[in-house]
Protein backbone atom coordinates (compact mmCIF):
# COMPACT_ATOMS: atom_id res chain seq x y z
CA UNK A 1 0.00 0.00 0.00
CA UNK A 2 1.35 3.36 -0.72
CA UNK A 3 0.63 6.58 1.28
CA UNK A 4 1.01 9.78 0.31
CA UNK A 5 0.98 12.54 2.24
CA UNK A 6 0.96 16.40 0.57
CA UNK A 7 1.88 19.51 1.90
CA UNK A 8 2.53 23.09 1.38
CA UNK A 9 -0.68 24.30 0.17
CA UNK A 10 -1.97 27.71 1.90
CA UNK A 11 -3.62 31.34 1.09
CA UNK A 12 -1.38 33.58 -1.24
CA UNK A 13 -2.14 36.54 -3.67
CA UNK A 14 -2.34 36.15 -7.42
CA UNK A 15 1.28 36.44 -8.58
CA UNK A 16 2.53 34.73 -5.64
CA UNK A 17 4.79 31.21 -5.82
CA UNK A 18 3.84 28.45 -3.55
CA UNK A 19 5.46 24.88 -3.82
CA UNK A 20 3.69 21.38 -3.15
CA UNK A 21 5.10 18.95 -2.01
CA UNK A 22 3.98 15.01 -2.03
CA UNK A 23 6.08 12.46 0.22
CA UNK A 24 5.42 8.79 -1.08
CA UNK A 25 6.24 6.10 1.47
CA UNK A 26 7.10 2.46 0.70
CA UNK A 27 10.30 1.20 -1.33
CA UNK A 28 8.72 -1.21 -3.15
CA UNK A 29 6.60 1.47 -4.71
CA UNK A 30 9.48 3.90 -5.91
CA UNK A 31 9.08 3.08 -9.31
CA UNK A 32 5.15 4.42 -9.24
CA UNK A 33 4.84 7.60 -11.57
CA UNK A 34 3.72 10.69 -9.40
CA UNK A 35 1.13 13.06 -10.63
CA UNK A 36 -0.69 16.51 -9.60
CA UNK A 37 -4.22 16.58 -9.89
CA UNK A 38 -6.74 19.27 -8.84
CA UNK A 39 -10.47 19.99 -7.92
CA UNK A 40 -12.07 23.04 -7.70
CA UNK A 41 -15.64 23.68 -6.03
CA UNK A 42 -18.38 22.17 -8.05
CA UNK A 43 -16.09 20.84 -10.83
CA UNK A 44 -14.37 17.63 -11.76
CA UNK A 45 -10.85 16.47 -10.56
CA UNK A 46 -8.31 18.36 -13.43
CA UNK A 47 -4.96 17.26 -14.56
CA UNK A 48 -2.11 19.44 -13.58
CA UNK A 49 1.20 17.60 -14.42
CA UNK A 50 3.25 14.64 -13.56
CA UNK A 51 6.32 12.77 -13.90
CA UNK A 52 7.47 9.27 -15.22
CA UNK A 53 10.18 8.46 -12.98
CA UNK A 54 11.15 5.40 -16.35
CA UNK A 55 11.83 8.20 -19.08
CA UNK A 56 12.62 11.34 -16.57
CA UNK A 57 9.39 13.00 -18.77
CA UNK A 58 7.18 15.66 -17.15
CA UNK A 59 3.28 16.73 -18.64
CA UNK A 60 1.72 19.81 -17.97
CA UNK A 61 -1.85 21.11 -18.48
CA UNK A 62 -2.07 23.99 -20.94
CA UNK A 63 -3.24 25.84 -18.21
CA UNK A 64 -0.30 26.19 -16.01
CA UNK A 65 2.61 25.57 -18.65
CA UNK A 66 5.32 27.71 -18.25
CA UNK A 67 4.27 28.50 -14.86
CA UNK A 68 3.95 25.32 -12.89
CA UNK A 69 7.45 22.81 -12.48
CA UNK A 70 6.54 19.49 -11.64
CA UNK A 71 10.38 17.90 -10.35
CA UNK A 72 11.26 14.86 -8.02
CA UNK A 73 14.37 13.78 -5.74
CA UNK A 74 17.17 10.80 -6.91
CA UNK A 75 14.79 8.25 -4.77
CA UNK A 76 11.78 9.22 -6.61
CA UNK A 77 10.13 9.38 -3.28
CA UNK A 78 9.66 12.89 -3.37
CA UNK A 79 7.40 14.99 -5.56
CA UNK A 80 7.21 19.14 -5.92
CA UNK A 81 5.11 21.39 -7.45
CA UNK A 82 6.60 24.82 -7.77
CA UNK A 83 3.72 27.12 -9.05
CA UNK A 84 4.70 30.78 -10.15
CA UNK A 85 2.66 33.47 -11.25
CA UNK A 86 -0.48 31.88 -9.58
CA UNK A 87 -4.03 33.23 -10.89
CA UNK A 88 -7.57 33.28 -8.51
CA UNK A 89 -8.62 30.21 -11.09
CA UNK A 90 -5.78 28.02 -9.38
CA UNK A 91 -7.70 27.73 -6.36
CA UNK A 92 -8.73 24.69 -5.60
CA UNK A 93 -7.78 21.32 -3.67
CA UNK A 94 -4.02 20.04 -5.14
CA UNK A 95 -4.06 16.14 -4.95
CA UNK A 96 -0.88 14.09 -5.40
CA UNK A 97 -1.24 10.88 -7.33
CA UNK A 98 0.98 7.62 -7.68
CA UNK A 99 0.85 4.96 -10.09
CA UNK A 100 2.78 2.73 -13.25
CA UNK A 101 1.56 4.89 -15.75
CA UNK A 102 2.11 4.56 -19.83
CA UNK A 103 2.17 8.46 -21.83
CA UNK A 104 -1.05 7.41 -22.67
CA UNK A 105 -2.32 7.52 -18.93
CA UNK A 106 -0.29 9.82 -17.33
CA UNK A 107 -2.60 13.05 -17.21
CA UNK A 108 -5.87 10.69 -16.37
CA UNK A 109 -7.04 10.10 -12.74
CA UNK A 110 -7.70 6.70 -14.43
CA UNK A 111 -4.05 5.83 -14.63
CA UNK A 112 -3.25 6.34 -11.09
CA UNK A 113 -3.78 3.75 -8.37
CA UNK A 114 -2.99 5.83 -5.36
CA UNK A 115 -3.90 9.45 -3.70
CA UNK A 116 -3.43 11.73 -1.13
CA UNK A 117 -5.60 13.63 0.78
CA UNK A 118 -5.48 16.99 -0.93
CA UNK A 119 -4.02 20.26 0.34
CA UNK A 120 -5.96 23.64 -0.36
CA UNK A 121 -4.25 26.44 -2.62
CA UNK A 122 -6.02 29.51 -2.27
CA UNK A 123 -5.39 32.15 -4.71
CA UNK A 124 -6.82 35.69 -3.90
CA UNK A 125 -7.43 38.13 -6.75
Amino acid sequence: QVQLVESGGGLVQAGDSLRLSCVKSGRAFANYDMGWFRQAPGKEREFVAAIRWSSSSTYYAGSVKGRFTISGDNARNTAYLQMNSLKAEDTAVYYCAAGLTVPATAAIPGGYHYWGQGTQVTVSS
